[in-house]
Order: C-alpha cells, then structure tokens, then sequence
C-alpha cells in the first residue's frame, strides 16, 4: 500500500468577476474585448491573444462551488460587449452560454469544439484534446474579428501549441508510472487528465453514478467506498477541495486511515499559476509523483 501523503495542487483565491485570466485587467481601446465564463479558458484566450486582447474572466474563486454559481447582472452584462466569448459547455455554464449566445459575439465552446456532446463530463479543460480544439477556435474567433493581426494570432497559436508539445512530453513520460495505476475520485474532475496518463477509474460505480446525477450517495455508496479504499486496491485518491462536504470529509478520512494518498485539486485555476498549461504540469508532476 502506498505511503499516505496529501498533495495540495493550489487552493488560493482569486478575485471575482471583471478580472482578467491571471488576476489584472488588460485594458486599451484598441484591443479586441473578450470574455471568458471560468479563468482557466481565460488564461488560453490571453495567451493566443497577447497584447492584442482584453480578456475578462467571471468565474475565478478556487472557493467557491462553480456548479452552483449564480451569475450577477454585471456578470451577464460583460458577454454582451464582448467582440469574442468563451464558453465551457457541457452544461457545466449554462448561464454563460445562454448569454454568449444572446450576444452579437464570435461564441467559442470549448466542450463543442472538442466533440463533447451535453451530458459527456464537462471538466473539459483537463483534456489534450479539447485545449487543442479550443485553442484553435480561439484563434480563428480571433482572425474573423481582427484580420488585421491574423499573422500574429497565427504566431501567438503557434508558440502555445510548442507549450502544449512540452505539456503532452510531459504526460508521456509520466505514464511509465501512472499506466494502469487505480484512483478513486470524489467527482470525475480530473478524469480527463487521469485518462491520458493511462489511469483507471476504480471509484465505486453507485458512487460515481449519484455524484454524476447531482445527487446525493446512499450511506451503502459511502460505506463502498471507504472499504475500496481499505482494500488496498486504489493507489490514490483525487478529492476536488470546490466540491465539499461531510460525504467527501468521510471519504478523505477514510482514505487518511488507509494510508492511501491524496491529490487535492479545484476547478478554477488556482491564482499561483499564470497559464493553464503551467497549472496542467504541475498536475502531471503530482499524480506521478503519488500514483
């Protein structure tokens, strides 16, 4: 059985609405305006944009239960300004697609652009695949609205995508100790980025099944749960810190009695990390370190 450990993948706070990816506004009148439901797709759109753009990020506190937020009117008004949005989709944003859609902006959905289809598990951004997609709609969102700097926004594409070749290396190299490695996971967070490091999914299904229904896991799920955890059969435990309460206290104890190691993570990038793709190493290196 795994020596227990508890690794903390950044839980700092960020600043609510009207900030950009990374904490600061970027201002100019001549910049193409853009705005973001969640900071991790804020940050890309900042990166493929440069100085070019004005990116706004609503959704940005590591505190706060993101499938629960309710949008302000503030929140609303921004996509209607916005030359560009981003979107999550995947019902994980509802609020903002709706208003995304209502607007006269270029909409990018990230969930869409990398074919995953409503009710597919909306933690898109941990996925190679769906960065990629949505790094691309970003780009040509951005061409249509300002064609005066496709040569850059081209560029800009370019030097994220050797950003995401360094990124996918990474997770190469991580698999030759994470491959067939069993987790278990309060919610399917960072069930894409397990299933490119080759993990397997061992959380109990009756658990799994309730939480992805939104709904609450019977005490029979609970107590599943901490005995997979007993058995010595999971290598790790992923618990998402955005989404607790005293099921998943439970659950951490559990696995805190069994020796077996947690990897804590939220679902806004945490205010430490400055691009998705830095917060996404970090990642990689604490599931091979742990698996």
């Amino acid at each position: 059985m795994a020596v227990a450990a508890t690794l903390l993948i950044g839980t700092a706070a960020c600043s609510s609405s009207g900030s950009s990816a990374n904490g600061s506004q970027s201002t100019g009148a001549s910049t193409l305006s853009v705005v973001a439901s969640i900071n991790q797709w804020g940050s890309l759109a900042k990166e493929l944009g440069g100085r070019y753009v004005s990116v706004t990020s609503v959704m940005t506190n590591t505190s706060v239960e993101a499938h629960d937020y309710e949008p302000t009117t503030q929140n609303i008004a921004a996509f209607s300004t916005a030359k560009v949005t981003v979107v999550n989709g995947a019902d994980y944003d509802p609020w903002a697609v709706k208003a995304a859609s209502s607007s006269a902006s270029t909409l990018v959905n990230a969930a869409e652009s990398g074919d995953v289809a409503e009710g597919g598990n909306p933690h898109v951004w941990f996925s190679s695949k769906v960065r990629k997609a949505t790094a691309d709609a970003i780009t040509a969102a951005y061409e249509k609205n300002d064609p005066d700097h496709s040569t850059q926004y081209r560029e800009l594409n370019d030097q994220w995508k050797d950003k995401e070749k360094s990124l996918e290396a990474s997770i190469t190299a991580a698999r030759a100790k994470t491959s067939g490695a069993r987790y278990a996971a309060t919610e399917s967070v960072a069930w894409y980025l397990a299933d490119d490091l080759g993990m397997t999914d061992a959380t109990p299904k009756g658990y799994s099944q309730a939480v992805a229904n939104e709904g609450e896991p019977s005490a029979s799920d609970v107590v599943a749960f901490t005995k997979a955890l007993a058995s010595g059969d999971i290598s790790l435990l992923i618990l998402n810190t955005q989404e607790t309460n005293s099921v998943t206290s439970t659950i951490s104890a559990a696995a805190t009695t069994s020796k077996v190691p947690i990897v804590k993570l939220t679902e806004q990038m945490p205010a430490k990390y400055a691009t998705l793709n830095e917060w996404m190493e970090a990642l990689v290196g604490q599931f091979s370190q742990t698996a």
